[in-house]
């Protein structure tokens, strides 16, 4: 019913690339305007046009878009959309997959943050859902987190999206093997050296 969709939403933010079983389940919902699973992790699914965050300079004044360090920024920015491929509004701006070549194919991808201020940060999990979760459970009522992970864990499992592990502590907190934000920084000065401000 919703393949049409599913393959744009693919093209568009993942590059052609397959959908998570999980922000599968979650794109449904939204569409069906399901409201359960925006409930428990705040996440906001990007609509088919909705510019990337890291593309967009609608808010820069003309003047801000011709100040050559603000150009370098951009510039970085337009490359690091390739590598960060962000899916919804939640969290504390934006949260996706950090899909940089060089990080190991033989597991799931890495989730990162983008936060307003544009400073990246990567989430625990193994999928998006596990990501907003353990991220959400800082904001319970329960002030435990632990104990707001297992009880999120199994809502969402009641509502047919199981995660790998109802335990907090047993969630996966690989680190990237690139550093989004410092190959951020790295681009930028790169950037600032192509246009001769170093």
């Amino acid at each position: 019913m919703y393949d049409e969709r599913l393959a744009e939403f693919s093209r568009e933010r993942l590059d052609g690339r397959p959908i998570p079983d999980d922000l599968r389940v979650l794109l449904v919902a939204q569409w069906e305007g399901r409201t359960d699973f925006t409930r428990l992790l705040d996440l906001d699914f990007f609509e088919a046009g909705e510019v990337h965050p890291l593309l967009d300079t609608s808010y820069l004044s003309e003047m801000e878009l011709a100040d050559p360090e603000m150009q370098a920024v951009n510039a970085a920015a337009a490359e690091m959309a390739t590598y960060v491929k962000l899916v919804a509004k939640g969290g504390r701006g934006w949260v996706g997959y950090w899909l940089h070549p060089d990080e190991p194919a033989d597991r799931a991808w890495p989730l990162a943050e983008l936060d307003t201020e544009f400073t990246f940060r990567s989430l625990v999990g193994r999928t998006l859902a596990e990501g907003a979760a353990a991220e959400r459970a800082g904001y319970q009522d329960e002030p435990d987190e632990r104990i707001a992970f297992t009880r999120l864990a199994a809502e969402l499992a009641e509502l047919g999206l199981p995660l790998s592990t109802q335990d907090y502590d047993a969630l996966d907190d690989t680190e990237c093997g690139v550093d989004p934000e410092e190959l951020m920084e790295e681009l930028i000065e790169a950037e600032r050296e192509k246009r001769g401000l170093r």
